[in-house]
């Protein structure tokens, strides 16, 4: 699995040709698999790190929330951008984009974002951190498509959607196992960086790609394996490769890529304040807002895989995605409602969770979905096909993000709510009147907690909107609804497979 060391000029050593020349056992791609996964995991981890102390750093840095909220847009609008670069991954592969990225948002998260003192500095880190994670958004489930046939490919891929929830998790779990011993933010961001430096490693060492000859097919069952590499000797890669936007400019592939983009809405809200919504509007501590985390990203996470599984099983997708689309809506309105009232923690994490395994059964399945509609117009232009999915999920999440502000005004203030309570229980105590301005800010917290829930409700009243809308754009993907006719079709192509390889065998 190493890749080739090549020597470089002066006797200097190089490693950079990473490519494949043969379609890989089964062994050796399911071990690409789960580091194309770990390294998934991780930089998704780096990205979510700083959602998991917000409500510490933000009163730290002294950053109100609508300028937090808006660098969150910034960040993901420079990764939209970052996701249409990636789609030249097509064309000069995958696995460098992958490695080199992980070196600078490791070297990122563990030296430059610990040492920074204002909102402007925090912003510009994770602006460029957005922007790697926005290339690399593409090009590692390029690398899962590649490896993974069509049969199989929902497993494979719910182990590659695992990375972001699992991201979330090792914030949650680490948050919760090492914050109570440092006490600060920038701890988090260090174990971090040395988890991302460690990654960049295995990466650098081990990550293989796919020769172009032989990623540019459709591969849809392991038994076409022999007839790739036959073809791949006679591949025209120059011509599959030609006009590759206007090739990917289909209503299947844009509508599909809108329609969960939209559906995503719920989960960046989840990341990026869901913390801060426990906190504010529940009176949650930040270690109890993490524990919940820990539930429900768990519960996401293996919906991802079960789903796959059962879903590669009966070999369909559209039934899941329906089904994951209008449960995750349901738990959704019942989360909303909680707003305002005094649910216990259990319950919490039992809407929270059933919720998140509803969403996880519909994301998977649709990624499934995607690049299987993507190959039905060119294999060859799958990463160009996820680079338009990439761009539009990130300005959908930045066009929303911008609006938050304006829905849920709340938030600053019951962020800094206990300082200015600790400040009045102080004056208190030493018997001092309370200064005009202080008590103000407690009238200002009171004021801002009585419509908090509200605001939050009109919140997740949008999201459950976009969730609708991607249960609509589902009709426009390619695939079945019955298994029997998934079925059938998988013997045609079979048989057909058969037929070629007779073909060329007796020429």
């Amino acid at each position: 699995m190493a890749p080739t060391i090549l020597p470089g000029r002066n006797g200097s050593i190089r490693i950079w040709n990473r490519e494949l020349a043969t379609y890989p056992e089964r062994e050796a791609r399911r071990l690409h698999l789960l580091l194309v996964v770990l390294i998934t995991v991780t930089l998704y981890y780096e990205l979510y790190v700083g959602s998991g102390v917000a409500t510490i750093m933000l009163a730290q840095l002294k950053m109100p929330f609508p300028i937090f909220v808006y660098i969150l847009a910034a960040g993901n609008l420079l990764g939209a951008f970052a996701s249409l670069l990636a789609g030249l991954a097509d064309r000069f592969g995958r696995a460098n984009l992958v490695v080199y990225g992980l070196l600078a948002v490791g070297l990122i998260t563990l030296f430059w974002v610990p040492n920074v003192t204002t909102s402007l500095e925090w912003g510009l880190s994770f602006g460029v951190v957005s922007f790697v994670e926005g290339i690399i958004l593409v090009a590692t489930p390029a690398l899962i498509r590649d490896f993974a046939p069509q049969v199989g490919r929902a497993t494979a891929m719910g182990f590659w959607t695992i990375g972001p929830v699992l991201g979330s998790l090792t914030v949650s779990a680490v948050n919760t196992l090492t914050l109570p011993t440092y006490q600060t933010w920038q701890s988090q961001f260090v174990i971090c960086g040395v988890a991302g430096l460690v990654v960049f490693a295995l990466a650098f060492l081990f990550l293989r790609e796919l020769a172009p000859a032989l990623r540019d097919q459709l591969m849809v069952s392991e038994r076409d394996r022999v007839l790739v590499e036959l073809k791949a000797k006679g591949l025209d890669i120059e011509a599959s490769l030609r006009n590759p936007w206007r090739q990917m400019m289909h209503v299947d592939v844009i509508a599909s890529a809108l329609g969960v983009s939209v559906m995503l809405l719920a989960y960046y809200t989840a990341v990026g304040f869901g913390l801060i919504y426990l906190v504010t509007v529940f009176q949650f501590s930040v270690a109890q807002a993490n524990a919940l985390a820990n539930w429900t990203w768990g519960a996401n996470a293996l919906a991802l895989i079960v789903a796959g599984v059962i879903s590669d099983r009966l070999r369909v997708r559209k039934p899941f995605m329906l089904a994951g689309g209008v449960g995750g809506a349901i738990m959704l309105w019942l989360y909303l409602l909680q707003a305002g009232q005094h649910p216990s923690f259990a319950i919490l994490v039992v809407i929270s969770c059933v919720q998140t395994l509803f969403m996880g059964c519909a994301y998977v399945t649709w990624m499934a979905s995607f690049t299987e509609t993507v190959e039905a117009h060119n294999p060859a232009l799958t990463a160009t096909g996820l680079a338009i999915w990439g761009w539009l999920v990130r300005l959908v999440v930045t066009a929303c993000f911008l609006c938050l502000p304006a829905v849920v005004k709340s938030v600053t203030p019951l962020i800094e709510a206990p300082y200015y309570i600790a400040a009045y229980q102080q004056a208190l105590a030493n018997h001092v009147t309370p200064p005009t301005p202080l008590l103000e800010a407690l009238g200002a917290i009171k004021a801002a907690a009585a419509v908090a829930p509200g605001e939050w409700q009109e919140w997740y009243w949008i999201c459950i909107g976009g969730i609708a809308v991607f249960i609509a754009t589902i009709f426009f993907m390619r695939g079945r609804w019955s298994p029997a006719a998934a079925r059938a079709d998988e013997a045609a192509h079979d048989a057909a497979v058969a037929r070629e390889l007779h073909a060329l065998e007796g020429s």
